[in-house]
């Protein structure tokens, strides 16, 4: 048994969503404010009974004016003395849900009883809905116009009382509540409860466009009674804000650890003693040496402190007490061995032991808190796994512990943000070994009756390095106004399928991502270029005149030659603002004419770009991808059309070389035109001073030589064009730009500068979007 899917309405940021869960692992990528936390938070307030503490923001924003609707209704029916409506069908289409879909083998039904829709059912999926809604209608609609009622009395009471000296106007009073989100600010908890459903297989659909649609349940189906994951799923967690070196906090945890902030090491060891090791706690064989060390220390103990007191006890009986009826005091200890633990000291980190004069130096023991924040939350991390761990498969004393059950058939274990505090490669060998520590168990390793389920969300594209990309889930957000939605929403995309099918283009997709960090996971937008020299160069473009660029969550990607469209099937599914920064890659046709031994042969050869030769591309980006030309006159011609629109937060752009008005020499009074093979020649053509003074070996020394005393702009092209044939070194290129004293005064290319325009400007767009939507929500 595993948990294959859940579904997710009304929570948060998760409009409608579908997180289909991998077997073992799952990590939840996306860029900030995508809707991770709230998949997480959804899981705990839903799946954890003790953490079932709901709050007014936990319900979607959209669903606001709705939920207010119900309360002006039943005001309205209040004062016309008609019957309030007070169906449960009114609420459940507004209030917070998630769905549990529970993949089971036929031989697991005992686990599952409840939740089989039918006799003859034989394995499968499983579902079950919880769902926030009200307890008791009619006591929910009695309180609430109760409160409604009083309120509007104070306000009428206090009308006269509250005017203004100045202009007569009536000064601003608040009282609650103002309507039905108001009152739940105060009493959600108190009026709404959830409660379990049966769902019916068969009724299962896949999500159109992201947005899923879970089934319908009609007022036919009853509630289960009680909550029919009890004793199905344990589930565990490990927040984000684990708290090292603050206060711990007080409340406990089902495992004995802290709940909200686990505190120091030493506070987890001493509830791990005490839960699984504790000899005084259902003794064993075992603990007799440990129990009669304790006793004889507690024995030479109490005869100390009784000698020590005598005479204090002596002085008290001059005052008259003990008489002879009143008992006499005594001293005596009772010795814990856990509270040997409650210190600041009970774990140290040893410094390493060197030898002077032959002679060992002392240990040196540190307090943990003197420890590097990194390796606190790393140890705290793995020892909570183990403690989750043990305290699922009852190790220990806590297998003789009255309350101990039977063990629940599936384990799932949240972590965010693991790599708080944590190097980068210590990051990679958690994630890899995180797993592989909640099955570290001789009952587990091998086992598929008991499974552990481990769910990760992330910012680290390190983490998201170190997983097969078929357990990622990319949170993607989704703008206001789109599909009807008034408020930014988020929809959840199962990357399983992202890189299409198994052929060369999703091997090189996977494979490549694998060589690179998966930075795109996290990115508002993508650059993809072709070359090292775009790649050094561009980001100093960008911080030199496009701030929204330099300022936002943009990966830079180099695909290597005309790959970029391969990633095209990755970017579409992701939904990424994408700008394409290729090449023109100019090639033209030559026929060998066919003669007594060989037939007429046809092949390409890269060319200088000139208009009107019937010259071709062999870039398959602006073949196949954008804008789908290969005509070299149809892709110079300013009708082109070079953007690809997708919905409000996904579009592409494609920027490649174009005609260069370049003036040469300095004091020409014309402009000559220039057509550009690659950026290193686009490059030139738009800094021709630059380059002429440019110090270096390689291409720099040849393009140097080309500028020299020419004045025809159509030669230098053909030199530029040779030298770039011949294995030019365009990382050395770049580095000798780099390096320049005038660096800063070189000009951007014209194709590079409209292209990153573009993408200033739809960051922007997205960015005034936002706000004003979050402007909006909080007028309202």
């Amino acid at each position: 048994m595993y948990l294959s899917l859940i579904e997710v309405v009304n929570f948060r940021k998760l409009l409608s969503v579908r997180i289909d869960l991998a077997e073992e692992k799952t990590l939840f990528v996306g860029a900030n404010n995508s809707g991770k936390t709230s998949a997480m938070l959804a899981m705990r307030r839903f799946l954890i009974p003790r953490h079932r503490q709901f709050q007014v923001h936990d319900i979607t924003l959209v669903q606001w004016g709705a939920l207010n609707k119900i309360g002006a209704d039943w005001m309205a029916a209040h004062a016309s003395g008609a019957a309030p409506n007070l169906s449960l069908d009114i609420w459940t289409p507004h209030l917070p849900a998630i769905d549990v879909w529970l993949r089971v083998a036929p031989t697991e039904l005992h686990h599952v009883s409840k939740l089989v829709p039918t006799l003859d059912w034989n394995g499968g999926l499983l579902g079950v809905r919880l769902r926030l809604e009200p307890k008791d209608p009619a006591e929910f609609q009695k309180a609430f116009v109760q409160a409604m009622t009083d309120a509007a009395a104070i306000r009428g009471a206090s009308a006269g009382a509250l005017m203004g000296s100045e202009g007569g106007e009536l000064r601003k009073l608040t009282i609650w509540p103002a309507d039905m989100m108001d009152f739940l600010t105060r009493r959600l908890n108190q009026y709404l409860t959830v409660r379990a459903y049966p769902l019916d297989p068969s009724k299962l659909v896949e999500p159109a466009n992201s947005i899923a649609a879970p089934q319908q349940l009609t007022q036919l189906v009853p509630a289960l009674d009680g909550d029919p994951l009890t004793g199905l799923i344990r589930v565990n967690e490990i927040n984000a804000q684990r708290g090292f070196g603050g206060p711990v906090n007080a409340r406990e945890d089902e495992d004995g650890l802290a709940g909200r902030s686990p505190g120091r090491l030493s506070e987890q060891l001493r509830a791990y003693y005490q839960k699984h090791l504790d000899p005084s706690e259902y003794p064993e064989a075992s603990d007799l040496d440990a129990l009669q060390a304790i006793e004889a220390a507690q024995q030479a103990f109490d005869l100390r402190l009784t000698e020590s007191f005598k005479s204090a006890f002596l002085e008290v009986e001059g005052l008259g007490y003990p008489g002879v009826a009143d008992p006499k005091p005594r001293v005596a200890t009772r010795l814990h061995p856990v509270d040997g633990l409650n210190h600041q000291t009970a774990i140290t980190f040893e410094i390493d032991v060197v030898c002077e004069g032959g002679e060992l130096v002392p240990v040196a023991r540190l307090p943990e808190a003197n420890n590097g924040l990194g390796y606190q939350n790393l140890i705290s991390m793995i020892f909570r796994l183990m403690s989750f761990r043990d305290a699922w498969m009852r190790v220990g004393k806590a297998a003789r512990e009255p309350e101990a059950t039977e063990f629940e058939p599936l384990h799932l274990v949240l972590i965010e943000e693991p790599e708080a505090h944590l190097h980068a490669q210590v990051q990679q060998v958690f994630i890899r070994k995180a797993y592989d520590v909640l099955r570290a168990h001789p009952d587990l390793r091998s086992s598929t009756l008991l499974r552990t389920q481990l769910v990760v969300s992330t910012h680290s594209s390190h983490l998201a390095h170190e997983i097969e990309y078929a357990c990622l889930r990319y949170f993607r957000r989704l703008p206001a106004g789109l599909n009807g939605v008034a408020i930014p929403i988020s929809i959840v995309v199962n990357l399983t399928n992202a890189f299409g099918q198994s052929d060369e283009t999703s091997r090189f997709v996977a494979r490549y991502l694998r060589a690179q960090h998966a930075d795109l996971f996290f990115a508002d937008a993508l650059i993809l270029v072709e070359g090292t020299a775009e790649r050094v160069l561009l980001p100093h473009f960008i911080r030199r005149g496009f701030p929204r660029v330099d300022q936002g969550y943009v990966t830079i990607l180099e695909v290597g030659g005309s790959h970029a469209h391969r990633l095209k099937p990755l970017v579409h599914h992701l939904g990424l603002t994408t700008l394409v920064i290729t090449d023109l890659d100019a090639q033209e046709k030559k026929v060998a004419p066919a003669t007594d031994t060989a037939k007429e042969k046809t092949t390409y050869h890269a060319a200088q770009p000139r208009l009107g030769a019937g010259l071709t591309t062999n870039n398959d980006t602006l073949k196949t991808w954008l804008p789908r030309k290969s005509s070299l006159d149809e892709l110079l011609d300013s009708a082109v059309i070079k953007k690809l629109s997708g919905d409000l937060m996904h579009e592409v752009c494609v920027a490649y070389q174009t005609p260069v008005q370049v003036i040469w020499p300095e004091t020409a009074a014309t402009a000559q035109v220039a057509l550009p093979y690659t950026f290193e020649d686009a490059l030139a053509f738009e800094n021709m001073a630059f380059f002429e003074r440019l110090e270096g070996t390689g291409l720099v020394r040849k393009f140097r030589e080309a500028i020299a005393g020419a004045t025809d702009v159509t030669k230098i092209g053909e030199q530029f064009f040779e030298a770039l044939r011949n294995n030019a070194d365009k990382g050395a290129f770049a580095l000798n730009i780099l390096v320049a004293e005038d660096f800063e005064s070189l000009k951007i290319p014209g194709y590079i500068g409209e292209g990153l325009d573009w993408l200033d400007s739809q960051l922007r767009r997205k960015q005034v979007e936002l706000l004003s939507t979050q402007t909006e929500v909080a007028v309202a």
